[in-house]
């Protein structure tokens, strides 16, 4: 931890919910190199399903030396699918837009083989009398220096997705990743190495519903119906 994070650790509480706690210099560094990682997620309400949703943007890429990458999982670490892709006009930015009830976000930022990574979770609070809910973050593991001793950029490219970072304590300990968030964290880690970064590293493409499939049947972390859909691409549009 650098000297500018642990004024900004020590000055506020960290819940973690505006993503990994990055220096100005940093921030300045990734989109000096074209770098967008969009880690805040939003609260968004569906008119026709009459709900509120938390949306998020799995999104980031690499260049050279740095990469930083936002994705998303459900709160058991598996694959959430996506309510479609995003085809940006630039490499490293925007990928898929994710709609769900909770989500589990992994935000990774790397600078040559030292990574950074913050895994958080985030649920709507009960919204009583007709208030809109809050977004409620958790934070679930936080690594600060860890090491991947491999090139994945490079002449190791083709271990990308089966590695993560080794992190340690302050006093020198192996922090272990909890198992279930591992697969995520492999994405993130490859997606920090992604050169020219255009796609989806961990959330999927949503399945073929059968038709005459009903909404309430489905899992409400597996997919968005139609007129879910309809309603949060609205809400996208604004």
């Amino acid at each position: 931890m650098n000297k500018e994070e642990a004024i900004f650790m020590a000055r506020q509480q960290f819940t973690g919910i505006a993503g990994l706690p990055l220096p100005r210099r940093a921030v300045r560094v990734l989109k000096d190199r074209g770098i967008f990682a969009h880690a805040l997620v939003s609260i968004e309400h569906q008119q026709l399903a009459q709900r509120y949703v938390v949306r998020g943007l799995e999104s980031g890429g690499s260049v050279g030396d740095v990469g930083r990458y936002v994705t998303f999982a459900d709160e058991e670490g598996h694959p959430l699918e996506y309510l479609h892709p995003v085809e940006a006009i630039g490499v490293n930015g925007l990928h898929a837009v994710v709609i769900s009830l909770a989500l589990v976000r992994a935000d990774m930022l790397r600078k040559g083989r030292t990574y950074e990574l913050l895994i958080t979770r985030h649920r709507l609070s009960s919204a009583e009398n007709g208030h809109r809910p809050q977004s409620e973050a958790e934070v679930l593991f936080r690594g600060i220096h860890g090491r991947v001793e491999l090139d994945l950029c490079g002449k190791d490219k083709a271990q990308g997705g089966s590695v993560v970072p080794t992190f340690y304590s302050l006093a020198g300990e192996p922090t272990a990743i909890p198992d279930k968030f591992l697969a995520v964290v492999r994405a993130a880690t490859k997606g920090v190495n992604c050169i020219g970064c255009s796609h989806a590293h961990y959330l999927r493409k949503p399945r073929p519903r059968p038709v005459g499939d009903c909404a309430g049947n489905e899992s409400a972390h597996q997919r968005a119906s139609s007129a879910e859909t309809a309603a949060a691409t609205q809400a996208l549009e604004r």
